[in-house]
């Protein structure tokens, strides 16, 4: 599993926005669908909320592929 360090400046971004800033995704609409399909892990329990806060600390997973580790 590819696993890439995420820095953010701000309290949190929402998952959407770190899968399209962490070039996961290519549009909203890309990153709106891998969400609601059930194939994006947050700290280990499946995430169906594109609008979740991701905050340092956090970890996303998609697909089994790759890890987002939130700084």
């Amino acid at each position: 599993m590819q696993e890439e360090h995420i820095k953010i400046t701000t309290e949190f971004i929402k998952l959407d926005s770190l899968l399209k800033f962490a070039n996961v995704t290519a549009t909203g609409g890309e990153a709106k669908a891998v969400i609601q399909d059930g194939e994006v892990l947050v700290n280990g329990q499946v995430c169906t909320m594109r609008g979740k806060k991701i905050r340092a600390g956090d970890r996303v997973e998609l697909g089994g592929e790759i890890a987002l580790i939130v700084e």
